[in-house]
């Protein structure tokens, strides 16, 4: 079930908004369960650094199973301030709790614009069910 209180991104990347305690925003991105299934076994993610700017649309890293190498890419523009370091080690774990434990990065987000270009659960089931009809 896709959660309802998240946004989405068409490359199946879900981003939490939550607000920045020195104002603004910040972006929780990882990616989505529909994404983790279609993926399957994986075996290495390479994350950014803390401190690297970040556009929308744009690869900020890849995920690789044992069937391909797949570009991450950021839903926001901003500035990556966590990362998830937890993650490259725990691969296994990604799929029991994508929407929590499974983040990928923090970004600050820079153009508040790029938020409004993500899609709602409703949307994001909608094109999930026209790729895999």
């Amino acid at each position: 079930m896709t959660p309802q209180n998240l946004l989405y991104a068409k490359t199946h990347e879900w981003v939490k908004i939550e607000s920045d305690p020195a104002g603004g925003k910040i972006a929780v991105v990882g990616i989505t369960a529909f994404a983790l299934e279609l993926l399957t076994d994986l075996v290495y993610v390479a994350l950014p650094e803390v401190g690297r700017k970040v556009e929308a649309g744009q690869s900020f890293g890849e995920i690789e199973s044992v069937k391909a190498v797949s570009d991450l890419n950021s839903p926001v523009t901003g500035e990556v301030v966590a990362v998830n370091a937890d993650l490259p080690g725990k691969l296994e774990s990604l799929p029991k709790d994508p929407y929590g434990k499974g983040w990928f990065i923090k970004v600050k987000i820079a153009d508040e614009s790029t938020i409004a270009q993500l899609l709602d659960a409703a949307a994001y089931d909608k094109q999930c069910s026209e790729e895999h009809g």
